[in-house]
């Protein structure tokens, strides 16, 4: 969707200051955040576009004011509303239950954190057709606004670029935000120049940008 986690290309909003030697956590509370999600998450009532798209979906009012850890609260907040985990008066009265609580799948274990981290969520999938586009080959950016999560980059939406290289087979987000469809699809690498994508008047001639595009994104030019 376009909300305001889709900065990429806009001008207006200063330069971007890395801090030197970051910690991970800037306060004790975040990492409390990010084991919530961790946990509630391993009961598989959502995945992990489903978890994006629930931080996308805030305000960008919110969004642009909130720290990092703060979003994914509030992300968390949603999801667990969303699915009938808990109730809103829940949320409100500090936690005291109001509705039956809801089966999960699965029940993370502290000792089995690690491993499943480490681990990871493995988006490849078997191809079951041959890929539409090839490498060196020319393809636009369909010009699509869609209501619900995805990857493609409002910066690069209706320009054309160069497929660099194609990886294969994944979940495609779109849909398994919606209705955890897989609905695998191919996956490539494609090279925009900044002249296509900002113009003469802003772009420097020598930059390239590449993104990772799900095949349903491109047309063939």
């Amino acid at each position: 969707m376009n909300g305001g986690q889709d900065l990429g290309g806009m001008m207006g909003f200063g330069l971007v200051n890395p801090e030197p030697n970051e910690v991970v956590f800037h306060h004790n509370w975040e990492s409390r955040v990010l084991a919530m999600n961790v946990a509630v998450g391993a009961g598989g009532l959502w995945n992990i576009d489903m978890s994006r798209h629930a931080r996308e979906s805030i305000s960008p009012k919110d969004y642009l004011a909130f720290s990092y850890y703060q979003i994914w609260l509030a992300g968390l907040l949603t999801l667990t509303q969303r699915t009938g985990m808990v109730a809103p008066e829940e949320i409100a009265n500090g936690g005291t239950p109001v509705a039956p609580p809801v089966q999960v799948k699965r029940v993370m274990k502290a000792a089995e954190v690690e491993a499943s981290l480490s681990k990871g969520w493995p988006s490849e999938r078997k191809a079951e057709t041959p890929a539409r586009f090839k490498v060196g080959q020319q393809v636009r950016a369909k010009n699509i606004n869609p209501g619900g999560h995805t990857r493609l980059p409002r910066y690069v939406r209706g320009h054309v670029g160069t497929i660099d290289a194609v990886r294969g087979v994944h979940v495609f987000p779109d849909s398994n935000a919606k209705t955890m469809d897989e609905a695998p699809c191919w996956l490539y690498t494609v090279r925009f120049e900044a002249l296509e994508l900002w113009g003469p008047e802003t772009a420097d001639p020598t930059v390239t940008v590449s993104i990772d595009a799900f095949e349903p994104y491109l047309d063939a030019v």
